[in-house]
């Protein structure tokens, strides 16, 4: 009786009326199968995200991936990141010559600006006055 009661009351869709409402509306949603880890990185960190539930929902022609669930932990990689950058020893030159600073120096200015010269000299110069 209670759950009749439940379904009665409106503007709460059930499930199945749920799933109706979004084929109306264009809406396509999937579970992804087996997936054991998502892995979302920034210049700075990486967010790993161990045996979630992953969901695509595809809308209007643009595909969503839903993430939940799973055991969440943060990792820095900064060293993914210097190794990433093309940086040339005539640009680390260049930048030491015009902040006046070691060539060490200039190429963790340079990494650390994801190889922007200007930046990087910019950088050194504020450090030094």
């Amino acid at each position: 009786m209670a759950y009749k009661a439940l379904r009665s009351v409106k503007g709460v869709p059930t499930g199945r009326e749920a799933m109706r409402m979004m084929q109306k509306m264009g809406m396509d949603m999937k579970e992804i199968a087996n997936v054991r880890q998502v892995v979302i990185k920034t210049t700075d960190k990486q967010i790993i995200i161990d045996d979630p539930t992953v969901t695509t929902i595809t809308m209007q022609g643009q595909t969503m991936f839903q993430v939940a669930g799973g055991t969440v932990k943060e990792e820095g990689h900064k060293e993914e990141v210097e190794e990433a950058l093309p940086i040339s020893e005539d640009d680390v030159k260049l930048v030491a010559e015009q902040a006046a600073v070691s060539v060490e120096e200039a190429r963790k200015a340079l990494i650390e600006s994801g190889g922007d010269l200007a930046q990087a000299i910019l950088a050194l110069k504020a450090k030094s006055s």
